[in-house]
């Protein structure tokens, strides 16, 4: 109505931060809500206001997101665990392998930066069913920080950040010590550019990373040092379905993750 006041989204985004700061709520109590962008599958049903989600009739299927989680009733699930993968692409690949039918789990991804529904969607299955919780994400600066939105919380909503974060989250991986690991070949492998160093110093600066996740620090303090990062998708290199066949049940039994 007013585009030469408001004359980019990013102006709005404050706006709608400062209301909620002096109204003391959320984004959802002023009704102001996101086309949801998140997808999830495996077993689980749920009913969405007066609609009926059903992932466990089909697995291997994507279901988008809800958008209000004061919506969701009559949640059912037989999963052991959460699985959350950064990228559309990966959550694509798990389920084409049939993942999620070998593995009884429940697989969510926020297509990159994750945003308020799927985080709030997150929370709330931890919280209501009990259950333990992964992320995936590529070894560089911004996998890293899209891990960190999970577990601390953005720092533009970090008003809202304990009603949106997933505090007991675990880092299934990539780290950088995978490449050698899983002997990846060195095209997978790429340099740390400016931009990315930039961004890595400036996340290892933020006060939670020495206080609450210092293993975590550890981790992209190493990836800084050999100045390298690559992608979740260079697991893939020796054999297509190696993500889902061995790399994450593996990881998962053998509980290496931090």
């Amino acid at each position: 109505m007013y585009p030469s006041i408001f004359v980019e989204v990013a102006v709005v985004d404050r706006a709608i931060n400062d209301i909620c700061i002096l109204f003391k709520c959320s984004r959802h109590n002023l009704n102001v809500v996101p086309v949801v962008k998140g997808l999830v599958m495996g077993w689980i049903r749920f009913v969405e206001g007066e609609k009926k989600v059903y992932c466990i009739k089909n697995v291997n299927a994507a279901f988008s997101i809800p958008i209000s989680i004061e919506a969701i009733k009559d949640v059912v699930s037989v999963a052991h665990y959460i699985l959350v993968v950064e990228k559309e692409t990966v959550f694509q690949r798990l389920a084409n392998d049939k993942f999620c039918e070998r593995n009884r789990c429940i697989v969510i991804t926020g297509r990159g930066y994750p945003d308020i529904p799927t985080r709030r969607f997150l929370r709330y299955l931890v919280e209501h069913l009990h259950l333990p919780a992964y992320c995936l994400v590529d070894s560089d600066p911004y996998g890293f920080d899209i891990l960190a939105t999970y577990k601390f919380g953005s720092l533009k909503l970090a008003y809202d950040a304990n009603l949106l974060r997933v505090p007991d989250i675990r880092w299934l991986g990539v780290f950088t010590s995978d490449f050698e690991d899983f002997c990846l070949p060195d095209c997978c492998l790429l340099h740390l550019s400016p931009e990315d160093r930039r961004k890595a110093e400036s996340i290892l600066s933020r006060c939670y990373l020495h206080k609450e996740a210092p293993e975590w620090r550890s981790e992209l303090e190493a990836m800084l040092q050999k100045g390298v990062k690559f992608e979740i998708e260079a697991l893939s290199a020796s054999s297509i379905s190696f993500l889902s066949d061995k790399y994450i049940p593996q990881k998962i039994k053998q509980g290496r993750h931090i």
